[in-house]
């Protein structure tokens, strides 16, 4: 079964367990605005709450995957009081946590460049894959901002020592350097981007979705904690809760008896 909801900034289709979020403005190289950020928002929480969804799949068309902000947001914002801008910067904050905390595991398929809050939008996603050709930039410090809403994503994704250097410097840098320090987890050619990233969903809609959901929220709960008894016992709830769980039963009966679980289909 496939479903489509188009709008003039993106679509939405469901088909074989996966959802694909598309951003449809390539002539505006997908930059957001406050519509866009709102429709991202929606899509995001709606596809999460769907039971026939297994992965999701965030894509553009285009060259560019996201240049950020669309300029006629940023006049807009030119003039904005205090007030104004922390509910505009508050929506934009919403719509990366959808992402980032959508239970489903997402994937960016970054077909193209990714600069400013579009490399928000590659760092909320659980997986990355990129085009050889993508170019990559946090240029905030260029027109005397910051990337502080995208900044608890990036960071997680690059790490400190990389966003230290490249939030700093605004340099644009490429899909080799991004995979070497982590921002993004594969690096292929244009006509190979679909087959990587088919692979990758592929191995996510056969595995548990119980335990695909929980190992989801396990990494974002453990990572860059201090590991201690806290830590420890949560981690110790957290397999026997899923051992005792009907699906990790199932996995573990058909693990012993050398057959498919019943979430995987043919």
């Amino acid at each position: 079964m496939t479903t489509t909801t188009p709008s003039p900034s993106l679509t939405v289709s469901v088909q074989d367990r996966v959802a694909r979020i598309t951003l449809t403005r390539p002539e505006v190289r997908n930059a957001f605005n406050d519509e866009v950020i709102a429709q991202l928002t929606e899509a995001f929480s709606a596809v999460g709450e769907r039971d026939d969804v297994r992965a999701v799949v965030l894509a553009a068309e285009g060259p560019a995957f996201c240049a950020g902000a669309d300029l006629n947001w940023m006049r807009r914002m030119a003039d904005y009081t205090r007030e104004e801008n922390l509910a505009d910067a508050a929506a934009l904050a919403d719509m990366l946590r959808a992402i980032y905390e959508c239970p489903h595991p997402t994937v960016a398929r970054v077909q193209g460049h990714a600069f400013a809050g579009g490399m928000g939008l590659v760092a909320a996603c659980d997986i990355a894959v990129s085009v050889d050709s993508a170019t990559y930039c946090l240029s905030e410090v260029k027109i005397g901002l910051i990337p502080a809403t995208i900044s608890p994503y990036v960071i997680r994704a690059m790490g400190p020592r990389a966003a230290h250097r490249y939030s700093l410097t605004a340099e644009v840098f490429s899909a080799a350097e991004a995979h070497r320090i982590g921002f993004v987890h594969e690096v292929v050619g244009a006509d190979a981007l679909d087959a990587k990233v088919d692979d990758i969903v592929r191995a996510l809609v056969n595995a548990s979705p119980a335990a695909v959901r929980a190992c989801k929220r396990l990494v974002q709960d453990v990572a860059e904690r201090e590991i201690n008894d806290a830590l420890v016992n949560d981690t110790v709830r957290g397999i026997a809760d899923i051992r005792v769980s009907p699906e990790g039963r199932e996995g573990v009966q058909a693990f012993l008896n050398k057959r498919k679980p019943s979430w995987v289909q043919g």
